[in-house]
């Protein structure tokens, strides 16, 4: 093999494991799956953790297939989806900055949703042979492992009752409080088919209460999706029978 090839070979090598050397110095590490990992738990990594971007309406996995990977959210939002018998969908679960995606491949070996992309996405892709290495050899990662399931119980418990209770008016407030900051008021929404269905509702019934929202001022339109909130006011509407 010649030096040429031997240099090109080794700076591949380097752009691949890019992502292990950045992991310790990660600016949202607090909130990551190797947060509480230390510097020599990082020597029992022994494949490429990388960081990849994913654009709104790209797919991270769908239902069944293999279960290669595990996603850390950097930033964007990603979707959960189950399809019903049916045809029609449920958006079970919305993955933010710090959740995880996939975490069901550590004890089956298919991904158990459709993962998709519905705010552009910064993820980093986490091999499973990782997880489970170091979920073996450090109990600072198996602690975190067990803080994410019973988070993620925690937060369908949490849809459950928030987002398929009560009348469709409320659960559209909630799911938009949910979706707003609460510093600056702003808000941006997906989709009416998308808000249907995490609710469970008609894509005409989303659209109808969103529009009501505009009219009493509980929603100030500013184009593009984005909206000014009035939480208060959305408040009171999601606490209504």
């Amino acid at each position: 093999m010649n030096v040429e090839v031997q240099i090109l070979e080794k700076q591949a090598i380097d752009k691949a494991w890019s992502g292990i050397s950045s992991c310790e110095n990660c600016g949202i590490r607090h909130l990551a799956l190797f947060a509480d990992l230390e510097h020599d738990d990082f020597e029992l990594i022994h494949k490429p953790v990388l960081e990849i971007n994913k654009y709104t309406g790209e797919n991270l996995y769908n239902e069944g297939d293999d279960g290669e990977f595990l996603y850390t959210v950097r930033s964007g939002i990603v979707k959960l989806t189950q399809y019903l018998p049916d045809g029609g969908q449920r958006i079970v679960r919305l993955l933010r900055t710090g959740d995880v995606a996939g975490l069901e491949v550590l004890v089956n070996p298919q991904y158990e949703h459709f993962a998709t992309v519905i705010r552009d996405a910064q993820l980093c892709q986490i091999p499973r042979d990782v997880v489970e290495r170091l979920n073996k050899e450090t109990p600072r990662l198996h602690s975190q492992l067990l803080t994410r399931w019973h988070n993620a119980v925690k937060r369908a418990d949490e849809w459950l009752t928030e987002l398929s209770t009560g009348s469709s008016k409320s659960r559209v407030a909630r799911l938009v409080i949910g979706l707003s900051d609460k510093s600056d008021h702003s808000c941006h929404l997906f989709s009416r088919e998308d808000l249907g269905a995490i609710l469970g509702v008609t894509t005409e019934t989303t659209s109808r209460i969103i529009a009501e929202f505009k009219r009493d001022g509980a929603l100030k339109d500013q184009g593009k999706n984005h909206f000014w909130a009035d939480i208060q006011l959305l408040e009171n509407i999601a606490n209504q029978n």
